[in-house]
């Protein structure tokens, strides 16, 4: 355990201290700054909690980018560097080794989730005051925090499908340019497939990946497929998901790597 944790360490390393980390970090602190103190100007009566909301929304989809680029680099760019030969002579089994590598991940976007959630909050606390009016769709009796928190949660969960498959097309085809283009091209296109595709009068289209992605829509009250609840949406991206995990395993344990 002690060994996989320094594994973990190593790759996280990897990851903070390479520039475009910070550069994606600023970023992401920016973005929400800006808008916070447009409202404060530009509105005279701004709420923090709807601010809040708005700057979760507009940055949350960039930090999908930002994993996905981590993600498409994080398994090609040891083949392109030649770097995974030098993975492979430590006592660690290529099992480890991946996994290390997609616990990593995980935490880059947690962090960054987190990061974002504290600081919007704070940001707006600070700048425009924690007294406000707005309530959040379908927030009934819960707190604005709990609605929030509910709202990362559920583009979390998101999230992580999506960069699970960017994670698996560079393990499969070990080329970080391919995995960040289909990735990002599919996260950006997926809306567009969806609405083309709910055109369709057929059960299987209920079962595409895109068309069940937007569950932050069930704590707004909606769904994103109109009578499918809320446990349909999760199973089928479950069964995305263990299919690119699998998919990755087999491929990255199988291959001649060292080749």
């Amino acid at each position: 355990m002690v060994n996989f944790l320094r594994l973990i360490q190593n790759e996280n390393m990897k990851i903070y201290r390479r520039i475009r980390t910070w550069i994606m970090l600023a970023i992401m602190l920016i973005i929400p700054l800006g808008i916070s103190i447009g409202a404060m100007m530009l509105d005279d009566n701004p709420d923090m909690w709807f601010f809040s909301y708005l700057e979760a929304e507009v940055v949350l989809s960039l930090i999908t980018i930002f994993a996905v680029i981590i993600a498409a680099d994080s398994v090609a760019g040891e083949f392109s560097t030649g770097t995974i030969k030098l993975l492979l002579i430590r006592p660690w089994s290529r099992s480890q080794i991946l996994l290390s590598k997609y616990v990593s991940l995980l935490l880059f976007v947690l962090f960054f989730m987190a990061v974002l959630l504290a600081f919007t909050l704070l940001v707006n606390g600070v700048l425009i005051g924690s007294n406000g009016e707005y309530t959040y769709p379908n927030q009934g009796s819960r707190s604005h925090f709990v609605w929030l928190s509910a709202y990362y949660g559920l583009q979390l969960i998101q999230i992580i499908v999506t960069v699970t498959m960017a994670f698996m097309i560079s393990t499969v085809f070990r080329s970080g340019s391919l995995a960040i283009g289909l990735s990002i091209f599919l996260l950006l296109g997926g809306q567009m497939m969806a609405a083309l595709l709910s055109l369709i009068d057929k059960p299987w289209v209920d079962y595409i990946l895109f068309m069940n992605y937007g569950l932050s829509s069930y704590v707004s009250g909606g769904t994103p497929i109109p009578d499918r609840p809320f446990g349909f949406s999760l199973a089928v991206l479950a069964g995305y998901y263990v299919i690119f995990i699998a998919l990755s395993w087999y491929v990255f344990r199988r291959r001649d790597v060292a080749a």
